[in-house]
């Protein structure tokens, strides 16, 4: 059984639903890839209110999602590279946010061991945007680099790929992202009205380079077959050359909750849908802490404990106040409690 979600018309996240699918059948040089994880991002926010209608049009009942992590379920004609059961990250149109889903074989490469599911899974269109940005950009020691939304998916990337080669950044943000983004380099500045004098008095040299990085909406659009910077970006991650951060795992029926956390715009990081989460009775940790990694930094003779990624298991993202008192006071001490629609075995 396999399940994909899907829209009918444009809105807010209400329209969106998960419904059953016929299982996806490869084509000639594809590949089904069983979901584990697959990233959130604003542009296909974008898309589903109808702000691209004109130009990129949806066809109902539309899907969503660009990224995805997952292990390859069937393989098709003319696909000779990969076989069933191969753990691999990659991109599709529209799509991702299924249990299954059939992509082109270019449009996968293998997943490093060492990058978590989630991690992996929401990688692709943030990577490509912050990859293509800093490499405009040009950063390189004695220059000063201008990252804009720095705590989000992309500014967070962008911003460790500008330190990786040595440059100054300076990240805005509001100010309670400001400890988080220190805790990579990044000089925090906040928004908004008076920035320009803010950043004065902050750099007075002046900026080198200023990366928007609002988004390219074609990423979620155009089946591009190029995949180099979504391979760069993942093998620096599984190098521990730079950190993803998870600000919250959803199952894939809680996805409505999961586009109203990324449309608030405060979250650190990816969002992202799990298709086989594990909620614990009694769970504290509500998405992926970096800290305890990334202190070792002020300290290199402190051995590093395993990322928090590794030894936490996945979990919802925030419950609002009253869900919690509901779930302590309900509490039976009872296995974890599975709620992800079941999978074709």
């Amino acid at each position: 059984m396999a399940y994909a979600v899907r829209f009918s018309r444009y809105g807010d996240p209400d329209v969106l639903e998960v419904v059953e699918i016929d299982d996806p059948i490869p084509g000639t040089g594809e590949v089904v890839v069983r979901v584990m994880a697959a990233g959130l991002n604003p542009v296909e926010s974008a898309i589903r209110e109808g702000r691209f209608a004109d130009t990129w049009p949806a066809t109902f009942p539309a899907g969503q999602g660009s990224d995805f992590a997952g292990l390859i379920a069937a393989v098709g004609p003319g696909v000779a590279e990969w076989r069933v059961d191969d753990p691999v990250l990659g991109h599709t149109v529209r799509g991702s946010h299924a249990t299954h889903v059939a992509v082109p074989a270019q449009n996968i490469l293998r997943k490093p061991a060492r990058v978590s599911w989630e991690v992996a899974g929401s990688l692709f269109v943030a990577a490509s945007i912050a990859w293509k940005a800093v490499r405009a950009a040009d950063p390189r020691p004695g220059k000063t680099v201008l990252v804009h939304a720095a705590a989000g998916g992309v500014g967070c990337i962008a911003s460790q790929l500008a330190r990786l080669e040595g440059a100054r950044v300076v990240g805005t943000a509001s100010p309670t992202s400001f400890d988080y983004l220190r805790q990579w380099g990044v000089i925090p500045v906040a928004y908004g009205p008076g920035l320009e004098d803010r950043l004065a008095e902050l750099v007075p040299a002046g900026i080198d380079a200023e990366l928007e990085h609002v988004g390219d909406v074609s990423l979620a659009n155009v089946d591009s077959t190029d995949i180099h910077a979504l391979e760069v970006v993942a093998d620096l991650v599984a190098d521990r050359k730079i950190v993803v951060p998870i600000a919250a795992i959803y199952p894939l029926s809680k996805v409505q909750d999961a586009y109203r956390e990324l449309e608030a715009g405060h979250a650190h990081g990816k969002v992202v849908l799990s298709m086989d989460p594990v909620e614990y009775r009694r769970q504290k940790v509500r998405g992926i802490d970096m800290r305890e990694t990334e202190a070792t930094r002020d300290d290199p003779s402190r051995i590093p404990g395993p990322p928090a990624h590794e030894v936490l298991p996945p979990v919802f993202g925030h419950l609002r106040h009253h869900d919690r008192h509901k779930d302590e006071s309900t509490d039976d001490g009872g296995p974890p409690v599975r709620t992800s629609p079941p999978r074709a075995m």
